[in-house]
């Protein structure tokens, strides 16, 4: 784990209001390292990007009202309409708000697919 990438999601927590992107977050990044093959993750662009053998694999970002994870080399993912937000195929991306209930088991196997793993 890159204390870099910790000292991020812990500051989340320094905004009003936005404890519970903390425990998303966290709850991102432990289904990253569960589901990359060789996985390392380091902050670039000023947020945690999660890779495999050096590639990007998937970022994670915050806003005031949300948390996006990226998966990238996304073609051929399938998932439910309104899962994802609209973009380039090759990047998938969902946007999780407060509150919201995400399915992090399906997410993880997307992740899982994209990165061959």
């Amino acid at each position: 784990m890159n204390q870099d990438v910790s000292d991020f999601i812990n500051k989340l927590s320094d905004k009003p209001n936005q404890e519970w992107q903390v425990e998303v977050s966290k709850q991102l990044r432990q289904l990253a390292q569960d589901n990359i093959p060789d996985f390392s993750e380091r902050i670039q662009y000023g947020k945690p990007h999660f890779l495999k053998d050096g590639k990007y694999a998937a970022v994670l970002g915050t806003a005031k009202g949300w948390v996006t994870f990226t998966i990238f080399n996304a073609e051929g993912l399938e998932a439910p309409t309104d899962f994802f937000e609209d973009g380039p195929p090759e990047r998938k991306t969902i946007k999780i708000k407060k509150d919201q209930t995400v399915d992090y088991d399906f997410l993880g196997k997307l992740l899982k697919k994209a990165t061959k793993g």
